[in-house]
C-alpha cells in the first residue's frame, strides 16, 4: 500500500526537479549558503510538486489505462481508492505550502502555487487533452523549481531568476517532445494530441532543433551576466553543442523510436550536468 502512494507522486520527477531547484538556491546564494533554508525548501517544494503528480494521476486516469507505460499506475488498477488520491494530494500540497510559508518568503508561496496551478488546471484539466501547446503550457509549471531555489535566498525577481525559468522552460520542450516521439502509438491511442502525433515527427525535428538552440543561448547568459564562471561556460556549450548535433541526426536516422530515446536520455544528462556546473562554478 505504501509503494502505491509513494508511486503516485511520480518519485523520478520530484528527485529530477530536486536538483534545479539546489543550482537556483546556489546560483542566488553566492557562496554562503544557508543549508537550514535550503533542505525547507526542498522539502517544501517537493511536497507540492508530489500533490501535483498525485492530481495528475487522478486525472489522467482513463488516458493512463491505454498507455503501455502507464496502464499499471496505482489508479488505474484500484490500488488507492479516489478518494484516498484527492486527500493524499491535498495533504501535500497542504503541507507544502505552510513549509514554504512558515521558513520561507510569501514570494516562494505565490510561486510554487502558481506552479501547481498551471500543472494540474492548465496543462492536466485542459491543454494536455485538446492542443499541441499542451507541452509549452507544462513547461512553466516545469520552470517552476529552480525558480523557488533562486527566491529563496532573493526574496525579489531580478534577471538571474528570469534566466533560469527560460532555461528549464526551453529545455523541457525538446525533452518532452523526445518523450512523445518514443512513445507515439501510446499517445496516438490515447488520442493526446502531443506535436509528433498532430503534426508529424518532422516538424517536431525542426521544433526541438529550434528549442535545443535557445536552450544553449539562455544557459549561456548564466556565466555573460557574472551568475557562473569559465569553467560552467565551457562545459554548457560543449554539452549543449553535442545535444544540438544529436538533434541533428535526428534528420538522418533510420529509427525514430532509437534516435528519440537518445535524445531523452541526453536531456537528463544534460540537465545533470548544468545542475552540477552550477555548483561547481558559481560566481561568489
Amino acid at each position: 500500500m505504501l509503494k502505491n502512494y509513494y508511486q503516485l507522486t511520480k518519485p523520478g520527477i520530484i528527485y529530477g526537479n530536486a536538483i534545479t531547484v539546489v543550482a537556483g538556491f546556489l546560483i542566488a546564494s553566492r557562496g554562503s549558503v544557508d543549508w537550514w533554508l535550503l533542505l525547507v525548501t526542498l522539502l517544501g517544494i517537493s511536497l507540492i510538486m508530489a500533490s501535483g503528480c498525485v492530481f495528475n494521476n487522478y486525472i489522467d486516469r482513463d488516458i493512463d489505462a491505454l498507455m503501455e507505460r502507464t496502464k499499471n499506475r496505482a489508479l488505474v488498477k484500484g490500488a488507492v481508492s479516489l478518494r484516498g488520491a484527492l486527500f493524499y494530494g491535498v495533504f501535500l500540497g497542504s503541507l507544502g505550502t505552510v513549509l514554504l510559508f512558515l521558513y520561507t518568503n510569501t514570494l516562494i508561496v505565490l510561486v510554487a502555487l502558481g506552479g501547481l496551478v498551471a500543472y494540474v488546471g492548465l496543462y492536466s484539466l485542459r491543454f494536455k487533452r485538446t492542443s499541441t501547446h499542451g507541452t509549452i503550457v507544462g513547461s512553466i509549471s516545469g520552470a517552476v523549481p529552480p525558480v523557488v531555489g533562486y527566491l529563496a535566498v532573493s526574496n525579489s525577481v531580478d534577471l538571474g531568476v528570469v534566466i533560469l525559468f527560460f532555461i528549464l522552460a526551453l529545455w523541457q520542450m525538446p525533452h518532452s517532445f523526445a518523450i512523445a516521439i518514443y512513445r507515439l502509438e501510446d499517445y496516438a491511442k490515447a488520442n493526446i494530441p502531443v506535436l509528433p502525433v498532430k503534426k508529424g515527427i518532422f516538424i517536431t525535428k525542426i521544433q526541438m532543433v529550434i528549442y535545443i538552440t535557445l536552450f544553449i543561448l539562455a544557459t549561456l547568459a548564466l556565466p555573460v551576466f557574472g551568475y557562473v564562471g569559465n569553467a560552467y561556460f565551457f562545459t554548457m556549450s560543449l554539452f549543449g553543442i553535442v545535444w544540438l548535433t544529436l538533434a541533428g541526426k535526428g534528420f538522418s536516422t533510420t529509427n525514430d523510436k532509437l534516435w528519440a530515446r537518445r535524445m531523452f536520455i541526453f536531456s537528463i544528462v544534460i540537465l545533470t550536468i548544468f545542475s552540477i556546473m552550477i555548483a561547481f562554478d558559481v560566481v561568489k
